[in-house]
């Protein structure tokens, strides 16, 4: 990927379009830009159904249009916004052609779930850079998005905080790769006994001891399925078998993700937990501008510590190898029978210990499809949800 470098004129202030900007990544990327007003200019800001909030982003930020996905909601952020002459939009189809407009140089994609697909795809089709944030897109259509990169050049660069750390420690790397060390903070339940997961309560679960989250990437988390999620997206961004790529649980979650090359040398990224930092990398590479994180004192540090990750407690993460090994459609099918099981968790109608038995039967179930189109990816992503909210009723 050609590099570019960041300048502080305001002449070359590089145009961001933010798919989901009312997420908390869509949030975090807003606090990165009011801090670099001189080098970043917002041209989108698109949201599902948070109208009130993408009314303030929008009268703060003074976009150059906003897209509501939800159509119910467009005269209400129209009406808002009609003393102003930001241009309103309804629809995701509507978000995922602006996201590819002439002026827009960066895209984050930042929507929660198989949502974001469309409108990454389209931005990739105009060659846009996107920041990628969401990792249903390479889940559930890795080898598509991987072609559409390379067919459009148009560059990934990752924003999950792992994924950010192992680009960075590639910087300036030819040697091959031996190994990606993925760390993972374990989430609430890390030291809980196994037999005290029948009582775990959605309270519990968005309780996460470091990072500040959505619902849906918190419950993830608190599953181990982000991280399973995390292992097939390192597969496709750095094009290696899973069989290379390991998990290990890191608590305090300083290290963000390890490279080991072929002569056993490791490199790795540090830092306290900040979702700001790999965000602000994406909009700033190849270059390192100032933020106001905490630093590091190795000092104050009273430990770092590493373990194996206990997969009978999180079989997510064996069910998310498991489906990237098999290929083809399988790891399409546990994002949108995650998506579901999540979702019924949080609404009440399943236990925690359910949701990986949701989304491995409904793998069982789905059609299986070795070389999926696209078409068959969201065709595979419907059956899987039909599929795991039948499941879902039947318990």
């Amino acid at each position: 990927m050609e590099k570019w470098k960041m300048k502080s004129n305001s002449l070359n202030k590089r145009h961001i379009a933010i798919l989901g900007s009312t997420g908390s990544i869509g949030k975090q990327t807003l606090d990165v830009i009011s801090y670099h007003r001189d080098a970043f200019e917002v041209e989108l800001l698109t949201a599902n159904n948070n109208a009130d909030l993408l009314i303030e982003q929008a009268l703060k930020f003074t976009p150059n249009s906003v897209v509501i996905c939800n159509t119910e909601l467009y005269e209400k952020v129209k009406n808002a916004l009609a003393h102003t002459d930001i241009k309103v939009f309804a629809g995701v189809e509507s978000a995922g052609e602006l996201a590819g407009a002439e002026d827009v140089q960066i895209v984050v994609a930042a929507m929660v779930g198989f949502s974001g697909l469309k409108p990454t795809i389209a931005a990739m089709k105009r060659g846009k850079i996107i920041a990628l944030a969401n990792k249903e897109t390479l889940v559930a259509a890795g080898s598509i998005i991987s072609s559409l990169s390379q067919q459009y050049n148009a560059p990934i660069i990752p924003v999950d905080s792992e994924h950010s750390a192992i680009f960075q420690c590639l910087q300036g790397e030819r040697t091959r790769i031996e190994k990606i060390i993925l760390t993972a903070s374990g989430g609430p339940f890390r030291n809980w006994d196994i037999s005290d997961f029948e009582k775990i309560t959605p309270k519990n679960a968005l309780a996460h001891p470091n990072w500040d989250m959505g619902a849906k990437v918190t419950i993830d988390s608190a599953t181990m399925m982000n991280k399973g999620l995390e292992v097939i997206e390192a597969a496709w961004l750095f094009n290696l078998p899973v069989d290379q790529i390991e998990v290990i649980v890191h608590p305090q979650s300083v290290v963000h993700s390890m490279v080991q090359f072929t002569d056993g040398s490791l490199k790795a990224q540090l830092g306290y937990p900040d979702m700001r930092v790999p965000i602000q990398f994406a909009l700033s590479y190849p270059d390192r501008i100032e933020l106001n994180t905490q630093r590091l004192d190795f000092v104050q540090l009273k430990e770092l510590t590493f373990f194996a990750p206990d997969m009978k407690k999180f079989p997510c993460l064996r069910i998310a190898y498991d489906a990237f090994r098999k290929g083809g459609n399988a790891p399409c099918a546990i994002s949108g029978a995650n998506e579901i099981a999540v979702n019924a968790f949080l609404n009440g109608k399943i236990k925690f210990i359910q949701i990986p038995q949701v989304i491995e039967n409904t793998i069982q179930k789905c059609t299986f499809v070795s070389a999926p189109t696209l078409d068959d990816i969201f065709e595979t992503n419907s059956q899987a949800q039909r599929i795991a909210a039948e499941i879902v009723g039947a318990m």
